[in-house]
């Protein structure tokens, strides 16, 4: 992870901290894939758990490969349509990272940004697209009550929808502390 951008000196997880969870989801062209998400090791076993009920109910993920196959830059892996977890953003890219934060402290998920867009406050538009800021049911999309949202919620995660948009995100809650009942 240090040499390909997505961890560096400064980041609020250290490296032993984090985790490879490699995870069996089920793919747009309705098959099985394998993918990655790195995350704290505390929260591994919830990761590994949603992801099963996610892939029980057959919820289309487009790909999922740790954020270092992008050299760390979120928006190649969001227009990738990559979901994603562990990102220790450097200082000017979008929600650059904070001792607080879920993603660099390796407690947040992205799924499917493409059809899970965020409002990007500096600029007022939506990232990566606009194209599906429609809050309306389709593959790979997240809507609150869905399965996506329950699988989540029932390993106490929540859905970071509710001040600014922001449809692809999930985490165990800001700022980022260990999740409760971790080892």
């Amino acid at each position: 992870m240090l040499a390909e951008g997505a961890w560096h000196d400064g980041c609020p997880a250290g490296r032993d901290e984090l985790r490879r969870v490699t995870l069996t989801h089920w793919g747009f062209d309705g098959k099985p894939h394998r993918g990655t998400l790195v995350v704290n090791a505390d929260v591994a076993d919830s990761v590994t758990r949603i992801f099963a009920r996610l892939l029980a109910e057959r919820f289309p993920i487009r790909r999922m490969k740790p954020i270092e196959e992008y050299g760390g830059n979120d928006d190649a892996s969001m227009r990738a349509d990559n979901s994603s977890a562990f990102n220790c953003r450097r200082p000017g890219q979008a929600n650059a990272p904070s001792a607080q934060s879920p993603h660099a402290n390796g407690r947040a998920v992205d799924l499917n940004p493409m059809e899970n867009p965020w409002k990007d406050l500096r600029c007022s538009c939506w990232q990566p697209s606009s194209s599906q800021q429609a809050r309306t049911p389709g593959p790979g999309k997240i809507l609150e009550g869905d399965a996506v949202w329950r699988a989540f919620r029932a390993e106490g995660w929540i859905w970071q929808d509710i001040k600014t948009p922001d449809y692809q995100h999930f985490d165990t809650g800001f700022p980022s502390v260990p999740f409760p009942g971790s080892q």
